[in-house]
C-alpha cells in the first residue's frame, strides 16, 4: 500500500512551526468563503462578484470540511482563494483599460490533453522549444496581468522570479519533483491561468474535495475557457509563434474548449489504462500529501479511477462532434519511444515549419527533461485498484483508440 513521502528536517520544521503557529492563532486558519473574499477584494471598488461566488462557496466548504488539511494545507487553500480573486480584479482591469486586447487573434493554438501521466508534459515542453510555438511559463499563468505593457527585459525578470515558489515548494515536498518537473523556467499547464471563477480540475489534484468535484462535473464551462482565451491575448507578444499549451484536465472540456478556440488542433495522448490511473493516482496522493496529513491511498485511487472515467467518456463523446482533423491521435508508446519523430509528425498536421534550427532545439530540449526526471515507482494495487476492474472500465475507451 502507499505511504506518504518521509519528510526531510526542514520540511518538518516548517510543518511543525505552521502548527505551532495555528495552535497560537486560531482565527488566522478559518476557511470561510465571506472573510476570504473580504479579504481579497475589500480595497476593490464595488464590483460583480457572480462569476466567482457560486464555487467559491463550494470550494472553500469543500476544503475545510473534507480536505483533511495540515495548517499549510489551510494556508495554501487560503492563498490559492485570495489569489484566485486578485488575479479575477487585476485581469479584468487590465481588459477594461487596454480594450484592444480582446480583439487580438490566438492563431492556431495547440492544445496536447490526455489523461494525467500520459506524456502530455513532455510532448508539450519538447514542442515548446521549437522555434515556431512558444508555451506559457507558471509566473505568465499565475499572473498574467503583471505582463501587459512590459518591456522584454522587465518581462524576463518578472519569468525568473517566479523560480522561488518552485523552490519551496520542493523543499516542503522533494517527492513532487520526481513525478512532475517544474520550475520558473519550464512551461507549465494551463490550469493555473484557469479558476478565477472557481471551476478548474486543477484545484482537484492537491486537495481531497469530493463535493467540489461532483459540484464541478455539472458545470458549463464556457464562460471559464471564454476568459482564458482572453489571457492568451494578454499574454501574446506580437511575434509570429503559435501557442503549445497543454492540461489533462482539458479532456474533461473538449466542447468549451474548441468553443473558445475554433481554430485549435487537440493533440490526445493515449496511454494503457492501469498505468494511466494507477500513475494518476500516484501523483495525486503525492500532492495532497504536501498538505494533508491524512491521505487515504484506497480513496485516491478510487476518486482518480471514477474520474478519470468520466473525463475519457466526455471526450469521447465530444469528439464525435469535432470536424474531421481538429484531433490528433498519438500512442503514449511511439511517444516515449522516439518524442521527436512524434513532434515533427505533429509540426507537418499542424502546418508549423520545421527550420533547420528544429532538430537542434528538440534534441537539446529532450535531453534537458530526461535529465531532470527522477523515478516514479507505483503500482495499481498501492491505490487498492484492481487492474482487471480498470481495463474493464475503459473497455470502449480501448477499443475506440487502440488500447490493449
Amino acid at each position: 500500500m502507499w505511504r506518504a513521502p518521509e519528510r526531510t528536517d526542514e520540511a518538518r520544521a516548517l510543518y511543525e512551526a505552521a502548527e505551532a503557529d495555528r495552535a497560537a492563532r486560531p482565527e488566522r486558519y478559518r476557511l470561510d468563503a465571506d472573510e476570504l473574499e473580504a479579504a481579497a477584494i475589500s480595497k476593490q471598488p464595488a464590483m460583480d462578484t457572480t462569476p466567482w461566488r457560486p464555487g467559491l462557496g463550494v470550494y472553500v466548504s469543500s476544503a475545510r470540511d473534507e480536505g483533511r488539511l495540515n495548517a499549510l494545507g489551510i494556508r495554501n487553500v487560503a492563498g490559492t482563494v485570495i489569489g484566485r480573486m486578485r488575479a479575477r480584479v487585476a485581469i479584468e482591469r487590465v481588459l477594461r483599460e487596454n480594450p484592444t486586447i480582446t480583439a487580438r487573434k490566438v492563431d492556431r493554438p495547440i492544445f496536447v490533453v490526455g489523461g494525467w501521466r500520459t506524456g502530455t508534459t513532455l510532448l508539450q515542453r519538447l514542442l515548446a522549444a521549437l522555434p515556431g510555438l512558444r508555451g506559457a511559463y507558471p509566473a505568465e499563468l499565475s499572473a498574467p496581468w503583471r505582463f501587459a505593457g512590459l518591456d522584454s527585459a522587465s518581462r524576463e525578470a518578472l519569468i525568473d522570479a517566479g523560480e522561488a515558489a518552485h523552490q519551496m515548494l520542493h523543499r516542503i515536498n522533494p517527492a513532487m519533483a520526481a513525478i512532475h518537473p517544474s520550475g520558473g523556467r519550464l512551461e507549465e499547464e494551463c490550469v493555473l491561468a484557469l479558476g478565477t471563477d472557481f471551476r478548474n480540475w486543477g484545484f482537484t489534484s492537491t486537495l481531497r474535495s469530493p463535493s467540489y468535484s461532483a459540484w464541478l462535473a455539472n458545470e458549463n464551462l464556457d464562460g471559464s475557457y471564454a476568459f482564458y482565451a482572453d489571457i492568451l491575448r494578454l499574454l501574446q507578444l506580437g511575434d509570429a509563434r503559435r501557442w503549445i499549451l497543454k492540461a489533462p484536465a482539458h479532456t474533461a472540456a473538449l466542447p468549451s474548449l474548441t468553443k473558445a478556440f475554433p481554430a485549435a488542433t487537440v493533440v490526445h495522448l493515449h496511454r494503457d489504462v492501469v498505468e494511466t490511473v494507477a500513475s494518476g493516482a500516484s501523483l495525486f496522493a503525492v500532492f495532497r500529501s504536501t498538505y494533508s496529513d491524512a491521505v487515504d491511498a484506497t480513496d485516491v485511487g478510487r476518486y482518480q479511477l471514477e474520474t478519470t472515467a468520466m473525463w475519457f467518456d466526455r471526450a469521447m463523446a465530444a469528439r464525435a462532434h469535432l470536424p474531421r482533423g481538429v484531433v490528433i491521435d498519438v500512442a503514449y508508446t511511439e511517444l516515449a519511444a522516439d518524442p521527436v519523430a512524434i513532434a515533427k509528425s505533429i509540426c507537418r498536421a499542424c502546418d508549423v515549419d520545421w527550420l533547420g534550427a528544429s532538430d537542434e532545439a528538440a534534441h537539446r530540449r529532450l535531453a534537458e527533461l530526461r535529465s531532470s526526471h527522477g523515478v516514479h515507482r507505483y503500482t495499481a494495487q498501492d491505490f487498492g485498484l484492481d487492474p482487471d476492474e480498470i481495463k474493464e472500465r475503459f473497455a470502449k475507451y480501448r477499443s475506440a483508440v487502440g488500447l490493449p
